[in-house]
């Protein structure tokens, strides 16, 4: 064999493992690009202290009787303590949307002794059938609303929004999903069904 193509071969040799070794650098930088994209995808979307995702701007959990504002994923207020809908009248579980707000809603249903409409102040409705945040005693259970203390209520009521999230949890309830974004027939103006807000009863 002449010396010329000795040094030929050993020059193909050379580059050959020259772009060998590169490919299997650029692979392997692929493939920890993959891998990084794949735990990113993987890791988990809770709120730390809740039962709720990122994605709420409200979270409710109906087992513990504690409620939470949050925003980008972080907690902005609570948990702080709630009273939801008692026996026959549950607060219903799943993903809901803020429907409407009324700063001094009266129950459309319920009276007071006295005649009057009861009061739901700081009313924040995010289920059809009137279910809402408002102002009432966290230690007497509701008729589907979710009881806040006066100043949580109305903290809740300035906090959410129109079309925000809010999450109600109970108990291994994730995939129960009452997403009540396809609400019909009602306007939100309505009452829980016998909650009467501040009226005491």
């Amino acid at each position: 064999m002449s010396r010329h193509f000795k040094v030929a071969n050993r020059r193909v040799a050379f580059l050959s493992a020259a772009v060998l070794g590169m490919s299997c650098l650029a692979g392997a930088a692929f493939a920890g690009t993959a891998l990084a994209d794949d735990n990113a995808d993987s890791a988990p979307d809770g709120v730390a202290g809740t039962p709720c995702s990122a994605s709420a701007r409200a979270c409710v959990d109906l087992d513990s009787q504690k409620a939470w504002l949050m925003q980008d994923g972080k907690i902005v207020r609570g948990p702080v303590a709630i009273a939801s809908g008692g026996d026959g009248e549950e607060t219903p579980p799943g993903t809901f949307h803020v429907i409407s707000k009324d700063k001094d809603h009266k129950s459309n249903e319920f009276k007071m002794p006295n005649g009057q409409e009861a009061p739901m102040p700081w009313s924040v409705f995010f289920e059809w059938g009137g279910i809402a945040f408002h102002s009432g005693s966290p230690d007497r259970a509701s008729a589907g609303c979710v009881h806040l203390n006066p100043a949580d209520a109305q903290a809740f009521f300035n906090t959410l929004q129109v079309g925000n999230e809010v999450q109600v949890h109970k108990g291994d309830d994730s995939s129960d999903d009452n997403s009540g974004d396809d609400n019909s027939g009602d306007d939100g103006s309505g009452d829980d069904g016998g909650d009467d807000g501040d009226s005491g009863n």
